[in-house]
């Protein structure tokens, strides 16, 4: 049986006093050992994976360059997005800890939707990285220097604290009447608006808002940057030095469509899937979203990067050698 709020709590109107029971993957409750064991997995070869991966580019000085400095960024804030989210579901699933306090729900949230703002602008720069690699090689050193890319950075998490913070006067804002029973392995925005008594307009617009004009701008340009390396691209006369060019964007492509068509996915099932998508599906895909491009990520660079993998090789043969 789920655990419930005290009585005392159900019709007071101050979220501080409030905890939550996040209930896992609704309708699944029977198979949530089973399901913890590949996202526990997936977990520990995401944060290995990524750390690994800066330390291969922090001690490499060949690696010291804008794309894999971007690369860094992008590795950083999957551990962060993983973290953020895996050991509470893993929590849940394991030893039935369903239980949150409003407080803790609330900062999950803002890390959760931060982070994501955060790594969606980092895939943009890396967009706008081989768009200048590619379109303006000549330009790229003088374009991108260190202060650019260290500007770059600090843009993007200033832009995704800026859009992400309002997320928690939201639902500080709105009055709870009892309601704790929250369907997801995780906290986010609409998950906790909607146990509120008031009407949540102005968070789902909000949030729209935010998903538009952000990460949908985002997308755009992403976008933008890609067509405009094809063109420059198909202009090349040598079928080589085309597929050389094409090459070096082939991870990152696969990085964008792991990132966005999941989120996306949810983002919009959540609001708009009502009965078509099973709501044990959305929640499984959002859990999947948290583990399985992090985990990947890694791995799509190490296979693509010649840089990498030479680094990754060497490390090896040294540890071999010691051994």
């Amino acid at each position: 049986m789920l655990p419930q709020m005290p009585p005392s709590s159900y019709n007071h109107s101050s979220p501080q006093d409030m905890w939550y029971v996040l209930i896992g993957i609704p309708g699944l409750e029977d198979f949530h050992t089973w399901i913890s064991i590949p996202i526990c997995s997936m977990y520990v070869l995401a944060v290995v994976g990524n750390v690994f991966l800066i330390f291969v580019i922090v001690t490499e000085r060949s690696l010291h360059e804008p794309m894999y400095i971007f690369l860094s960024m992008l590795a950083s804030a999957d551990v962060l997005l993983s973290t953020a989210t895996a050991p509470k579901m893993l929590a849940i699933f394991w030893f039935q800890s369903m239980d949150i306090s409003f407080a803790c729900c609330v900062s999950q949230m803002f890390f959760i939707h931060f982070i994501f703002a955060v790594e969606s602008a980092i895939l943009l720069a890396m967009a706008f990285d081989r768009y200048v690699a590619i379109c303006h090689p000549l330009r790229y050193t003088t374009i991108l220097t260190s202060s650019v890319i260290g500007k770059i950075g600090i843009a993007a998490m200033v832009r995704s604290f800026i859009i992400c913070l309002p997320f928690t006067f939201l639902v500080h804002r709105l009055r709870y009447c009892g309601r704790n029973i929250i369907p997801h392995s995780y906290c986010e925005h609409m998950g906790i608006a909607r146990l509120a008594c008031d009407n949540i307009r102005v968070n789902i617009i909000y949030g729209l808002t935010v998903a538009l004009l952000s990460t949908g701008l985002d997308i755009v340009f992403i976008i933008m940057s890609y067509t405009m390396i094809l063109c420059t691209v198909f202009q090349i006369p040598s079928w080589a030095a085309r597929f050389k060019a094409l090459n070096t964007c082939a991870s990152h492509i696969c990085v964008i469509l792991m990132f966005y068509a999941p989120a996306f996915f949810s983002f919009f099932a959540h609001r708009f899937g009502g009965e078509t998508i099973p709501h044990h599906v959305h929640i499984l895909v959002a859990n999947l979203y948290v583990v399985v491009p992090p985990m990947l990520n890694p791995i799509i660079y190490g296979v693509k990067t010649k840089q990498i993998q030479d680094r990754v090789f060497l490390l090896y043969s040294r540890i071999t050698t010691c051994c």
